[in-house]
């Protein structure tokens, strides 16, 4: 399905998105204020989130006054939460309880300032499919060098769409080529990091313990197969650009200077 014709037609259902937003982040203190091209980026993911026609609302989810001040500033909504969680995920299922209204959750990165509302829309879509309980996006991947880069999960999926096991290794493993040559040997596909949970599911997963494969890989999401929850994923042609450093804001802001955004 094409991320710009998609839309979720599902009348029944009220899907929120949430925005997890934390200020203590260990590579990048204070992200979400950091100025871009005029507002903070928080600002600029949710105007973002904003615009997309499945979510019946948007709130960013904090644990910090100063995030929340924000917030407040521009003339956001947002949901105090505690500051113990581990997890954009365990975030979100806070905020649901708060307020238990909404069938379907989206969990939205507070570090991507120029999300696409079409993909939070293609996400949507999943839930079109009543048996579906969580979802994610992924993207074929074009170049060698994401094959190989371990902060660039991968993911296998089965031919219905539903994601079988994701890795920071290269997978799956191609037996008759050479590494240089495997992005010609097979469709690899990356994973987007947006979330969708049916708001069931996602109380569930957050009250399982860390499982092995989880903690080998560092992907929450591996706790979630492990317990036996599928994930249906969606193909995505659109590319994220994530702020984790203070230098990879340095380069957003450069690109930025030269297209004169406004």
């Amino acid at each position: 399905m094409n991320d710009r014709n998609s839309r979720f037609n599902s009348e029944n259902s009220q899907i929120i998105g949430i925005i997890p937003a934390r200020y203590a982040s260990t590579r990048f203190p204070g992200k979400p204020l950091v100025d871009i091209a005029g507002k903070s980026m928080i600002q600029r993911v949710y105007e973002q989130a904003l615009k997309a026609k499945s979510l019946s609302k948007v709130v960013i989810a904090t644990d910090d006054q100063r995030i929340a001040a924000e917030v407040e500033k521009f003339g956001g909504e947002f949901v105090f939460t505690a500051a113990h969680h581990q997890s954009g995920t365990d975030r979100c299922a806070e905020v649901i309880e708060q307020l238990p209204e909404f069938d379907i959750v989206i969990n939205i990165q507070g570090d991507e300032p120029f999300i696409e509302p079409a993909q939070i829309n293609l996400l949507a879509s999943c839930f079109a499919e009543d048996k579906v309980e969580l979802a994610t996006l992924i993207k074929p991947i074009q170049s060698q060098e994401s094959i190989y880069n371990p902060n660039s999960p991968k993911v296998v999926i089965d031919i219905n769409g539903r994601a079988m096991y994701f890795s920071r290794s290269p997978i799956p493993f191609i037996r008759n080529g050479e590494p240089g040559v495997w992005a010609e040997k097979h469709q690899f596909y990356k994973h987007i990091g947006i979330y969708g949970y049916r708001t069931e599911s996602l109380k569930a997963i957050t009250k399982l313990p860390q499982s092995a494969l989880e903690i080998a890989e560092s992907l929450e999401q591996l706790r979630w197969i492990e317990n036996g929850f599928y994930i249906q994923t969606k193909v995505t042609d659109l590319e994220t650009v994530a702020i984790d450093t203070p230098e990879d804001l340095l380069k957003l802001n450069k690109l930025l200077e030269a297209l004169k955004l406004d």
